[in-house]
């Protein structure tokens, strides 16, 4: 049994090197400073000069807006099933529509995305790829947060109840304030999801060679931007798309950086 563990981290390591050192190796030849500050131009989909900044730009404003959006209703959800809802049947089936639309396939996502667009009379846009990403990050965030929110210890609650604070007191000012280096595993977790998805994208937010400069405007995104470029039969497209798939896995690894070094620093208000 410990060689089939050791066997399997050794599996798990590989294939992530294999797609790091394959995706490093196609992409930073075609990978230059032109290509992240500008913006498509004319023919640059059959390999003339442009860059995939608005891209970038619609990635990160797609994911940010979506993992907030979730982040607050989340919150909500998570403080309710651990404070209010007590061990009641309604727990019960929360949690178990939460593990069904975990497993639900992002492209359903999508699909119910672009049909509340047309019941709204709206067209692919920011806002709608906001919505759609906000609903598939929706259950990993609830569920990391509530797993986390579970391990803050009892006592502390029962505590902050002693010295008459009332549940909401107690979920912001204790619970959360605990569970905050967890709070920000999740929103890790949804944000990961969110800025790498394609398929939910694909029919809410469209694609465009501008800059996102409005909610109700369709926006780029590099996940799309990749599959674009991969589809075409030119070898020096092919390569400018692992070079995208390159950006977006360098901005995964800063904000995973960046998350734990405020999950440190905040680790130290945390009473084990």
């Amino acid at each position: 049994m410990l060689g089939l563990m050791i066997a399997s981290v050794i599996l798990v390591i590989g294939v992530l090197l294999l797609i790091l050192v394959t995706v490093m190796v196609k992409g930073l030849p075609a990978l230059s400073l032109q290509m992240l500050i500008q913006v498509p131009k004319g023919g640059y989909y059959l390999g003339k000069e442009g860059g995939i900044l608005n891209a970038i730009a619609g990635s990160l404003a797609l994911a940010s807006g979506a993992t907030l959006l979730s982040f607050v209703f989340g919150m909500a959800v998570a403080l309710y099933l651990q404070l209010f809802a007590g061990n009641s049947r309604v727990v019960h089936l929360v949690q178990l529509s939460l593990d069904v639309l975990w497993g639900v396939p992002s492209i359903v996502y999508g699909a119910f995305g672009f049909t509340l667009l047309l019941l709204l009379g709206l067209r692919a846009s920011l806002l709608g790829g906001i919505i759609a990403l906000a609903l598939l990050e929706l259950p990993i965030m609830v569920r990391a947060m509530e797993e986390v929110m579970c391990m803050v210890p009892f006592q502390l609650k029962e505590a902050s109840y002693a010295l008459g604070a009332t549940r909401l007191e107690t979920a912001l000012r204790v619970l959360v304030r605990q569970a905050a280096p967890g709070l920000l595993t999740a929103m890790l977790l949804a944000f990961g999801r969110g800025i790498g998805d394609a398929a939910s994208v694909l029919f809410t937010a469209g694609y465009t060679d501008r800059m996102p400069t409005s909610l109700l405007r369709p926006v780029a995104s590099l996940p799309l931007a990749v599959f674009f470029q991969l589809g075409t039969p030119l070898p020096e497209v092919q390569q400018r798309a692992y070079a995208a798939a390159l950006v977006l896995i360098v901005i995964v690894l800063i904000t995973s950086i960046v998350t734990r070094l405020l999950t440190r620093r905040l680790s130290r208000h945390v009473i084990r």
